[in-house]
């Protein structure tokens, strides 16, 4: 899952995150290919469980608030997922792109400080 390079445990998800972004816009734009859709959508769940399990381990030093906050938006990712590909709407999908980008983006900012 790591790429080659030496990267802090939050730009590595800012990395997957956006990475599972790019695949879900790519499966949207290509719908017809449901196959193609569930594994992105796959893929952003893995990335949301593995985010999940970070930021609720003992040693994770972001603030409660922030901890929660993730909590919160990887149950509505795994809600949103678990719908099935044949019921997910074009609108969740950007939903679910643009939560990526933007956590991605607050993860690298986090990391600069």
């Amino acid at each position: 899952m790591s790429n080659e390079t030496n990267l802090s445990v939050a730009e590595e998800q800012a990395f997957q995150l956006s990475q599972a972004a790019i695949g879900l816009d790519q499966a949207k734009a290509a719908r017809s290919n449901l196959s193609g859709l569930a594994v992105a959508l796959e893929r952003n769940l893995e990335v949301w469980v593995a985010l999940k399990t970070i930021v609720s381990s003992s040693d994770c030093l972001l603030p409660d608030a922030v901890k929660e906050n993730l909590r919160r938006l990887a149950e509505f990712v795994a809600d949103r997922t678990l719908q099935g590909v044949d019921n997910i709407a074009d609108t969740t999908i950007d939903a679910l792109i643009n939560i990526n980008l933007q956590i991605s983006e607050g993860l690298l900012e986090g990391a600069k400080k």
